[in-house]
């Protein structure tokens, strides 16, 4: 049989979502392949790109904070209240379209070409951003790059599971999810060399921020159009045997002794129908939609998601504005971030590999909000008593916290969603409804009132660790009771 690692895994806190019958056919010997190098060859032709493009999409939407300390409030007039508005009015057409924008990218169905025209978009909103003269001009490029970034990330996670089975989709959401974190580190560097330019063509240093890596984005947005793969059954890279192991592999997902044949069965995966949007799926679109709505177990992990996304938007827009506020200038206070982020990176990697090693989400979650409690704890205490360095350390520890926390968060409802569209739908619902997080986060900190910013994202990660705690009780007494279907021969199609 084909080499596969950890093929019997089982995520034991997971929904089980399979039929347990086993029907072995001697049709599905796949003896001539090997799974091993076959995940790395999709690792080398998948992840670079989208990676790339995720980081760039991170990077434009955080430097805002990188401007700020280098003179953006003070040339454009803001207030501290007006600059937070602009903050988080980002976060308001960012959250409302990923819904849509990811049901939209089903019915086209080649991200080949919606990724990067949507890239396109929102690098033109940048070059125009370092230009803008006013409030409302800042308001409406922060309007427009949240809207035109909706798409990214839940389109690229449905992507993803297209082609990785549920053991392998968390190492994979943290080596994306690590790209932000190098987002925040490249852009503590790019940002102390490029506003150097102050004065360049009269324009502000912090403009040149918004226009260089506005134009960057432009770039590989174009190059993008050429390096994006659609679906294991068009990609070029694949051979035909590999299409089939691939499409074997995502078929039985759950339970790797199943038939291929056996499509109808119960599974928590339908035969993959990578290239149309046709009534011949498991479930219409609508219903998918209905039935992801009228899962209030989708609001469970929502509300786990806030735990996350809410200090991971308070620790990014925030943390160079924190770091200058200890008495450092500001290309210091710019430098001194990307440890933080060079840090995060590693340990977020580490975390997500064991994680996929032992098949447990929930642990590697808790642990991971227990260190952004801590941190924040630290550093509030820092506030209180004066201490620079504790503040410094505490959000350092945070920053650790939220990116080990981000991938197990997302991947963990992707594998308890069966159907493709209600897996496409519940995530963008768990992304769009979770990031109006990013709002709340973007007026945590006033300046002189840090304490404030830090004790909030101390109760969101508090939330967080209580939520998973009660989903994995949830998800124990599913698991039972779908056993006990499944022996009576009742199905659940959703």
């Amino acid at each position: 049989m084909v080499e596969i690692d950890k093929s019997e895994t089982q995520f034991i806190e997971d929904i089980n979502t399979s039929n347990n019958s086993s029907n072995e056919s001697p049709n599905n010997d796949f003896s001539d392949l090997n799974e091993t190098k076959l995940l790395r060859k999709m690792d080398l032709h998948i992840l670079p790109v989208i990676s790339v493009l995720y980081l760039l999409a991170y990077l434009d939407r955080g430097n805002i904070g990188n401007a700020k300390i280098e003179g953006l409030p003070e040339s454009l007039n803001l207030s501290s209240s007006e600059y937070n508005i602009c903050l988080t009015v980002f976060f308001l057409t960012y959250a409302s379209f990923e819904v849509p924008s990811n049901m939209l990218l089903k019915k086209i169905g080649k991200q080949s070409v919606f990724l990067p025209t949507i890239m396109l978009c929102w690098g033109i909103v940048m070059v125009c951003m370092g230009v803008v003269q006013n409030y409302a001009g800042l308001l409406i490029t922060r309007l427009l790059l949240g809207l035109f970034e909706a798409s990214l990330y839940p389109s690229i996670v449905f992507c993803l599971t297209q082609y990785y089975c549920k053991r392998e989709m968390q190492f994979r959401q943290a080596i994306l999810h690590g790209s932000a974190s190098a987002a925040g580190r490249f852009s503590g560097i790019l940002a102390f060399a490029i506003a150097k330019m102050n004065g360049v063509g009269g324009y502000e240093g912090w403009r040149w921020i918004f226009i260089l890596e506005g134009l960057l984005t432009v770039i590989v947005a174009i190059s993008a159009y050429f390096l994006l793969y659609d679906y294991p059954d068009t990609a070029k890279f694949l051979t035909e045997r590999e299409r089939e192991f691939i499409i074997w592999r995502l078929k039985n997902d759950s339970n790797p002794s199943k038939n291929l044949n056996d499509l109808d069965s119960f599974s928590s995966r339908e035969k993959p129908d990578f290239q149309k949007f046709s009534e011949a799926d498991d479930l219409s679109l609508k219903k998918s939609l209905v039935a992801a709505l009228k899962s209030y177990e989708v609001y469970l992990y929502v509300l786990t998601y806030y735990g996350v996304i809410v200090p991971t938007y308070g620790f990014a827009l925030f943390l160079p504005s924190v770091v200058k506020e200890l008495g450092y200038t500001s290309s210091t206070a710019q430098l001194m971030t990307v440890p933080i982020y060079v840090t995060a990176s590693i340990v977020s990697i580490i975390v997500a590999y064991y994680s996929d090693k032992t098949g447990l989400r929930s642990p590697f979650i808790v642990g991971s909000l227990f260190l952004v409690m801590l941190g924040y704890i630290f550093a509030l205490v820092g506030e209180e008593i004066g201490y620079p360095n504790l503040i410094y350390g505490g959000v350092y520890i945070a920053g650790i916290g939220v990116y080990s926390a981000f991938p197990g968060a997302v991947s963990w409802l992707v594998n308890n969603l069966a159907n493709s569209r209600k897996r496409a739908i519940g995530l963008a619902l768990q992304l769009g409804i979770g990031n109006f997080g990013g709002a709340f986060a973007s007026n945590f900190y006033i300046p002189g009132k840090y304490s404030m910013g830090h004790g909030l994202e101390i109760g969101f990660s508090s939330m967080g660790i209580i939520v998973t705690g009660i989903i994995v009780l949830y998800n124990q007494r599913c698991n039972r009771k779908r056993q006990r279907d499944l022996a009576n021969g009742k199905y659940d199609e959703i």
